[in-house]
């Protein structure tokens, strides 16, 4: 999946592992889609790699928002 093309994960999308926010998308290449927090992603993703195209903006944690911006 080319980054550009990916929609920005929001406060919405979940965790399925335990439903925290999600910060790193894992798009299958047989089909079907995974969302995981930064935990679950970094414990999940490299069995990943090679069968999904992985979007990763778990570095959003790092980040103050901007000044002025509402935090979901």
């Amino acid at each position: 999946m080319n980054a550009a093309l990916a929609t920005a994960l929001t406060a919405a999308d979940r965790c399925d592992r335990c439903s925290a926010q999600a910060y790193v998308r894992a798009t299958l290449h047989a089909g079907g889609e995974l969302l995981f927090c930064a935990h679950h992603g970094r414990q999940h993703i490299p069995a990943l790699v090679g069968l999904a195209e992985i979007h990763d903006e778990s570095d959003r944690l790092m980040e103050p928002p901007p000044l002025g911006q509402v935090v979901d």
